[in-house]
Formats: C-alpha cells, sequence, structure tokens
C-alpha cells in the first residue's frame, strides 16, 4: 500500500523540476512525487513525463488546462492522494525554499510522534530564512502575527507552505470548500484543520529563497490573505466544526 505522496503545484519551472524530482526519490523511505503541472508554457511536462520512465511508480503528473491558482492545485492534488490510499500527504514548493531533506522530519512529526498537521516552521526558533531581503522577512512575520491575533492559532508561521497532513485530516476537512486559492490558503487549511481539534505541530526549518526561476508572489496575494483572514473568522462564528 501506499503510505507518502508529496504533492508540488509547479508552472514554469524548467529550471528545478529535473533537479526536484531526483533528490525527492532519491530520499529513504520510498517517497511518491505528484506533480500537478499548469500547462507551463515552458515545457515543464514534458521534463516531468521523461523523468517518469525512470522512476516508474513512484512519479506522476496530473495537468490542468491553465494557471488555475495554488490553493485549487494543492486540493486537486489531496483528491488524487485520497483516491490513490496515501496515508500522509505533503505539501512542498518546486523552487527549493522548502529543502526536501526536512520531508523526513515532518513525516517523522506526523507519523511517530502527535503531529496530526506538521508544519514546516520558518518562525518557531526565530527567524530562519536565508536570502530574503528584510521587508520581505518583516512581511511574512508580522503576517502570522496578524493571522494569530486575529484567528486565536497559536502557530508560528500561518502562512508556512510545506506541510504533512495525516490521511484522516482531509477525510474530516471539506477540503473542496475550501474557498481561497493564494496565499490565504495555507492560512485557511491550517484555521480549518485547528477548528476540526487536530493537532498542529511546528517542525523547525530552514526557508531558501529561490535561485532559479520566476517568483509567483504578489501584492494581490498578500491582499487576499489580509482580507481572507478577517473573512475566515467572521463566518467560523456561524460554522460547525464536528468530526
Amino acid at each position: 500500500m501506499p503510505e507518502k505522496l508529496v504533492i508540488i503545484p509547479t508552472y514554469n519551472e524548467k529550471e528545478n523540476i529535473e533537479r526536484m524530482i531526483d533528490t525527492v526519490m532519491a530520499l529513504p523511505g520510498d517517497f511518491h512525487l505528484l506533480i500537478v503541472e499548469d500547462n507551463s508554457p515552458d515545457g515543464t511536462a514534458a521534463l516531468v513525463k521523461t523523468a517518469m520512465s525512470k522512476y516508474h511508480e513512484r512519479l506522476f503528473i496530473e495537468e490542468r488546462k491553465g494557471k488555475l491558482g495554488l490553493g485549487t492545485a494543492y486540493i486537486h492534488g489531496f483528491n488524487w492522494a485520497l483516491k490513490n490510499d496515501y496515508q500522509f500527504i505533503f505539501e512542498m514548493d518546486c523552487d527549493f525554499s522548502h529543502n526536501p531533506d526536512d520531508l523526513i522530519k515532518l513525516y517523522s512529526a506526523c507519523k511517530h510522534e502527535e503531529a496530526d498537521v506538521a508544519i514546516g516552521s520558518r518562525y518557531i526558533k526565530g527567524v530562519s530564512v536565508v536570502y530574503w531581503p528584510m521587508g520581505r522577512i518583516l512581511m511574512s512575520y508580522f503576517a502570522s502575527v496578524y493571522v494569530r491575533a486575529v484567528l486565536g492559532m497559536k502557530i508560528m508561521d500561518t502562512t508556512a507552505g510545506f506541510k504533512c497532513y495525516k490521511r484522516k485530516v482531509l477525510e474530516v476537512i471539506p477540503i473542496d470548500k475550501i474557498k481561497f486559492f493564494g496565499y490565504a490558503f495555507q492560512i485557511e487549511m491550517k484555521f480549518t484543520a485547528w477548528k476540526f481539534g487536530f493537532k498542529l505541530v511546528e517542525v523547525p526549518v530552514i526557508f531558501t529563497d529561490r535561485t532559479a526561476g520566476t517568483s509567483k508572489m504578489s501584492t494581490s496575494i498578500f491582499r487576499e490573505a489580509f482580507v481572507g483572514v478577517i473573512e475566515m473568522k467572521l463566518k467560523s462564528w456561524f460554522r460547525t466544526y464536528k468530526r
């Protein structure tokens, strides 16, 4: 039975995708990898398909018709993971800002410790970010402060996108009703899991800014998160969270 699936959304990641695939496939523990590909014009999908012949039955691709957003890519991947009976489902970026070696730590937190959701945290031990300008570090850090203040979660890195979920979390959360698609998606998933009573545990990681390819971050994504957090809080007052 398959156990561990890493989901990586891609759009124009030809500079990173082959090295990322080889790195994840080389990890101990038989990780499987699903690439959710949003019709990249740079040929990312072709590189994945070539690698699939090398990593038969461990590497998969789901192709979509266009750039549909980070949140929808992960939801697509979550549904695929549940359909194919994976027990531990991971989110990770393709640009090596998340160190693939840390997948083992996230897995251990869910498999051998008490976590239902393990979060690769940049801020649980100070600030562990490399190559970010100070302005972006401050924006990210105080975004988490703002989210904690509004939503009440005791999570230091509320916007982190490097995570491991136990299968049962994604079975309980109505993932197809998750509203936000950008930066706020990561917050909404944590908040919903927390409201359902799941155990969220932060695992310290070092975040390294991408050195190849182009960042997908924009001011509109931050704006969505700022307004979205208030909307999440208001809606939670009128919602019942029962497993």
